[in-house]
């Protein structure tokens, strides 16, 4: 590879290490090639040995980051230093191709060298500062997804953290489509994260991101890495004995087994969190547990579950936890619902709605609506369910939720269809059977099949032309 790159002055040092993955596969490849692997070594040395000592420090701590791209705040965090200044290191290393740019403020490190700088790793930094550094590049990624929590649930379950020390996290969003954009780059750093903090014994870490990480998993549709994270927190939290990681995994992991329909499962967890809840005196968790068992039962079409929601809906008013109440409310509605008794979960859902708005919890104000443009859907009401599903719709698609954004694209369908609209109600359910399509829900086949049917039963009649927005 020397002769290679002697012979080839104008490949970058990137382009010589693809090169040689195409021929000789990864470093692990050429563990048995001891005269090839010194020539990698080799060629890495050229750049890393003519860096100052501060630089070459940071390549090597940067092996450490074991996310695919990574940015000069959590490049900050890792090696301790100002953003300025880590952005400095970063575009030093960049020049002489240890790393690579990708875009702005987005930089990767290819395997190769990344394996080589965990080499010059366990060579020269002793493991105590390793584990340092990896501690406090776990807790920018915690308190950061922690900010971006706040940004689009204010009002779901704060935690106690790590202290941030010396890191500085991402401090605030500029609003939930800006924190969703964070969490959304981040996703795969995230996981990476998490699976670092298990390997290193960062357990408190380890059940604490999946927590505050866990609306961003939920309303971006992720459904294997939501159930996932939640594994791992669990598991994290009983490894040292922190009953309040465990409630608040179990109960995550309660909603994800809802959600996914797996009811059994879904119920042992709720149950689960409910006893530690009582145990520790957590009133948002035990609340959330109880609703949550009643979902289930809502569900299976048991009658006990409007006795779970009013359960819950005693705790939250007990202790003035205003989104528990109002989401209590909307479960109501859906008994109200259940039993066609329209008048009466328009105006629970009513309620809900004038309590969020009231905390300003402007995601849960558009679930609210939807459920609301249901109930008056079912009362004639047409042009106000319209305007609710309209203003939810704005919502969901800011907070990218896709499963919310198919679901009022259906109910707009069924308003269209009402009205007798049938090409909007054409529109409005093919595109959600596209997004549901895109979930892997099965609904998408249903919406589809109703989409023929409006076809083949007004095919040759007028229609009125209604538009999906």
């Amino acid at each position: 590879m020397g002769e290679r790159a002697a012979g080839r002055p104008l490949l970058s040092l990137d382009e010589l290490v693809d090169e040689l993955v195409q021929e000789q596969d990864l470093l692990d490849a050429l563990a048995d090639r001891e005269d090839e692997l010194s020539d990698v070594r080799a060629v890495f040395s050229w750049s890393y040995r003519a860096l100052p000592e501060e630089s070459r420090r940071a390549f090597r701590l940067l092996g450490l980051h074991e996310g695919k791209v990574l940015s000069s705040s959590s490049a900050a965090a890792l090696l301790a230093l100002t953003p300025a200044v880590a952005r400095r290191r970063l575009g030093e290393l960049a020049d002489v191709h240890l790393l690579q740019e990708t875009a702005r403020d987005r930089y990767r490190m290819h395997d190769l060298l990344r394996s080589y700088a965990v080499e010059q790793l366990a060579a020269e930094e002793p493991r105590e500062e390793k584990t340092r550094a990896v501690r406090r590049i776990l807790t920018w990624y915690l308190l950061s997804a922690d900010a971006g929590r706040k940004a689009i649930l204010p009002h779901s379950h704060s935690i106690p953290l790590v202290p941030p020390g010396q890191v500085r996290p991402v401090e605030r969003f500029e609003g939930a489509a800006d924190a969703l954009r964070w969490f959304e780059s981040e996703r795969e750093s995230l996981l990476s994260a998490l699976r670092q903090a298990v390997a290193w014994g960062q357990y408190d870490i380890a059940w604490m991101l999946p927590v505050v990480a866990d609306g961003f998993f939920e309303l971006g549709s992720h459904w294997s890495d939501w159930n996932h994270v939640h594994v791992l927190g669990l598991d994290a939290a009983r490894l040292v004995g922190n009953t309040l990681g465990e409630a608040s995994n179990l109960l995550c992991l309660g909603d994800v087994n809802w959600r996914s329909g797996a009811y059994d499962l879904a119920v042992e967890h709720y149950r689960h969190a409910a006893e530690i809840s009582r145990d520790i005196d957590d009133p948002w968790m035990l609340g959330f547990s109880l609703r949550g068992l009643g979902l289930v039962a809502l569900e299976r079409s048991d009658p006990g579950a409007e006795a779970h929601f009013e359960a819950a809906l005693a705790v939250f008013r007990e202790h003035g936890i205003r989104r528990g109440e109002g989401m209590s409310l909307l479960s109501l509605a859906q008994c109200a619902r259940s039993r066609d008794d329209h008048a009466e979960a328009a105006a629970l859902c009513r309620r809900a709605v004038d309590i969020f708005r009231s905390i300003d919890d402007r995601w849960s104000e558009a679930w609210g609506a939807l459920h609301l443009a249901d109930s008056l859907g079912e009362l004639g009401e047409l042009h106000d369910a319209e305007e609710h599903l309209g203003r939810a719709l704005e919502t969901f698609r800011e907070f990218t939720d896709r499963r919310s954004e198919a679901s009022t694209l259906r109910s707009l369908g069924d308003v269209s269809l009402a009205r007798r609209e049938f090409a909007a109600a054409r529109g409005f359910w093919t595109r959600a059977a596209g997004l549901y399509e895109e979930l892997g829900n099965a609904l998408s086949d249903t919406l589809r099949r109703q989409v023929e049917d409006i076809a083949d039963a007004r095919s040759g009649e007028g229609e009125e032309d209604g538009r999906a927005g």
